[in-house]
């Protein structure tokens, strides 16, 4: 009776594993095609010169080399940097200040919460054309705003010392994605710690900085390694807004390797960026993974 019943149960396990690998089976193939695969041919293609009509001829580390000695390849690793030095932290200030805002208890709180994160469900294209228009120095809401302090319109797409900074102020539009995060890690804070935090004496700012900050710290730390991965990974405003211009002041690191791809044609050299891009992230990744044990607390107690 024990021997049917095991046969009978290992007969329907291999049904079911049949079954689970059907189901599956196209998001296998579809991993395989569309992600493997290319990921695979992307690294072979780094080690070789090839320009899509021509057989691919294999190079070595030339491409690579020949990186660190591109003039245009270091530009755009400054603009990129430059982008995220001031793009990530301020959107994360702001995420947070929002989130401490519509966590306290005010009328029409989920309108707001609605109101504040909608905008970050825009496309990034949809998204770059409207502040098109807002950058317009004629008729751009930005200037218009500016007008009434008495400040002269600004060429913010056309001029070298503030197209940067237009697409740091762009990049606050899409901060209702982290100002939910943050909303959902502050409605998580245990309310008994801040009432014991409160009964000890403690104020707003230390049962802040002693209570809520700690138990939240972990999405800090989430929210700054995607916002980093975001910012080295950003293309469309400059494709769709600047070019990489004026005078190469918005040439980020993705859009050279567009340019290098798809308009020069040198696809193995396009690979080479792609993947120092992905040694980069990783890298940096680690490093704030390293240094987060000094703020970073976890419920257990340990950093590790």
């Amino acid at each position: 009776m024990k021997g049917a019943v095991s046969l009978g149960t290992s007969r329907g396990s291999r049904r079911e594993s049949k079954y689970f690998y059907l189901f599956v089976s196209p998001w296998i193939i579809g991993f395989i095609v569309f992600a493997l695969f290319p990921i695979g041919a992307s690294l072979y293609y780094s080690f070789t010169d090839y320009d899509i009509i021509h057989a691919p001829v294999y190079v070595g580390l030339n491409n690579y080399s020949e990186l660190f000695k591109d003039e245009q390849f270091w530009n755009s690793v400054k603009v990129t940097l430059q982008y995220t030095f001031f793009s990530v932290p301020l959107t994360l200030l702001l995420s947070f200040v929002f989130a401490l805002l519509i966590n306290q208890k005010v009328p029409f709180r989920g309108f707001f919460r609605t109101a504040m994160y909608f905008p970050s469900m825009i496309s990034g294209v949809s998204m770059s054309l409207l502040f098109f228009w807002v950058f317009n120095p004629q008729a751009g809401l930005f200037n218009y705003g500016l007008s009434f302090f008495g400040i002269e319109p600004i060429h913010w797409l056309l001029d070298q010392k503030y197209a940067m900074w237009a697409l740091i102020i762009m990049s606050f539009w899409g901060m209702g994605a982290g100002m939910l995060i943050f909303l959902a890690g502050l409605q998580g804070v245990p309310t008994s710690l801040l009432e014991a935090a409160r009964l000890d004496g403690a104020g707003r700012w230390r049962s802040f900085w002693n209570v809520t900050f700690p138990i939240i710290s972990p999405v800090f730390l989430f929210q700054l390694i995607i916002g980093m991965i975001d910012s080295f990974q950003v293309f469309t405003q400059a494709y769709t807004m600047t070019q990489g211009g004026p005078n190469y002041s918005t040439w980020f690191y993705v859009y050279n390797i567009y340019v290098n791809a798809f308009k020069n044609f040198r696809y193995g050299y396009a690979s080479a960026m792609s993947w120092l891009l992905l040694i980069a992230v990783m890298f940096v990744t680690f490093l704030i993974m390293k240094s987060s044990k000094r703020f970073v607390h976890y419920e257990g107690g340990t950093n590790e």
